[in-house]
């Protein structure tokens, strides 16, 4: 076993490197003078990102993407929460096929998705609707935040639950102040993972959002196909920023190992 380790830890140490080596030279490239798709060798320059708020499409994106992506990850832990918990706590018929029908947006090619939506929204006439780009983005994001409320729920210790409805606590109030609290990290790795997922959608997207609603992946691939310069390799930089930034500030107030078995 000892000899086996450090071939191992090569091994694992390889995969990562593989894994983050494309992530690493998009943000140097993001970093070059030229005007092309290369790694500086002789100086670095913000050339690039300057270049992205001189592009008010990019920046009315970005906005698109933000706002697209909070709203849709915020309704998703509304949605989320109480169907966690029924499906936790309590026996009802129906209760495996509520919950693969939660899950089921995962088994679904997001293409499939995007053309089903494409078709729904021109029948119902509702082709460029900003509201029912928010609710096509919950679909595909619920599941995420559903697993980790539900895994939060699985390794709750019910004795505290129990202890204040004993003393008179309503069942709101427990919820309220014993409950949540005690899986908020499920809930708050939930969001941040359906807001990622949201923010980071492309294939659906194409299909749903109309000029008014496009969301940065969608302005992203439209520039790609007219246009190829180190630019897009600074959008990617900010949006793996934005990224980082973000899990940086949920371990620092949860602890990534917490969030990931769902206990506090």
């Amino acid at each position: 076993m000892h000899r086996n380790g450090p071939v191992a830890l090569l091994f694992h140490g390889l995969v990562v490197a593989f894994v983050l080596a494309p992530l690493v030279v998009i943000c140097l490239v993001a970093f070059t003078p030229e005007n092309t798709l290369s790694i500086p060798t002789t100086s670095f320059s913000l050339r690039w990102f300057r270049e992205i708020f001189a592009h008010p499409d990019f920046v009315a994106s970005f906005a698109n993407s933000l706002w697209l992506a909070t709203l849709a990850a915020t309704l998703s832990v509304v949605i989320s929460v109480p169907a966690a918990l029924a499906i936790d706590r309590y026996q009802f018929p129906g209760r495996d096929a509520l919950n693969a029908l939660f899950l089921s947006p995962l088994i679904i090619p997001h293409l499939v998705l995007g053309v089903a939506f494409l078709r729904l929204f021109a029948l119902i006439g509702a082709t460029g609707s900003f509201t029912w780009l928010v609710a096509t983005h919950v679909i595909i994001v619920t599941p995420y935040v559903l697993r980790l409320v539900m895994a939060s729920f699985t390794g709750l210790d019910r004795s505290a639950e129990q202890a204040a409805m004993t003393l008179g606590a309503s069942h709101l109030t427990v919820f309220r102040r014993v409950t949540a609290p005690m899986i908020l990290p499920g809930i708050t790795g939930g969001w941040l993972l359906a807001f990622i997922n949201s923010f980071d959608e492309l294939t659906m997207s194409i299909f749903v959002t109309s000029p008014q609603t496009v969301t940065l992946p969608v302005r992203m691939y439209m520039y790609a196909t007219e246009s190829i310069d180190p630019m897009m390799a600074a959008v990617s930089a900010l949006m793996i920023a934005l990224t980082a930034g973000a899990m940086l500030v949920l371990d620092r107030a949860f602890g990534l190992d917490k969030i990931l078995v769902g206990q506090k």
